[in-house]
């Protein structure tokens, strides 16, 4: 639900009308989703969730020093290479078909997750996001 590269930072599952900024957490080399007002605590989405973005989204390349426009505003997020255990597997999809990596997000972005996966819709939203640790270990 959250890439394994968060897993020490305090984490909820998303629902929908969140409205999420990209951003980097402490203690992370990584960057994910925090509800806007929570900036220590990182935003899980599970695979199939839509979300909007209020501007083109913007990603960095490898060292942060061009971004560029994905022309695009509406996600599905997904995760990629689950085989490969000690990698980053969240990612964003977009209707063209092109996909980026989370942690390559530009921050600062803002989203509004719009829906949950179908499996999800049914049930019950929460009334208080209890903290959700990851089982994955990270070594080396």
């Amino acid at each position: 639900m959250c890439d394994y590269s968060l897993q020490h930072i305090a984490s909820r599952p998303a629902v929908v009308g969140d409205k999420l900024v990209s951003t980097s957490f402490s203690n992370s080399s990584t960057r994910g989703f925090a509800a806007v007002g929570e900036p220590d605590v990182a935003v899980c989405l599970l695979p199939g969730t839509e979300i909007a973005f209020e501007k083109e989204v913007e990603c960095d390349d490898t060292f942060g020093l061009f971004p560029r426009k994905m022309r695009e505003k509406v996600a599905r997020f997904r995760q990629v290479d689950m085989d490969k255990p000690h990698t980053h597997h969240d990612a964003l999809e977009f209707p063209s078909g092109r996909s980026v990596l989370v942690t390559q997000l530009s921050k600062g972005q803002h989203a509004t997750v719009l829906q949950l996966p179908a499996s999800t819709r049914g049930e019950k939203a929460p009334t208080e996001h209890a903290e959700t640790r990851r089982q994955d270990t990270f070594v080396g």
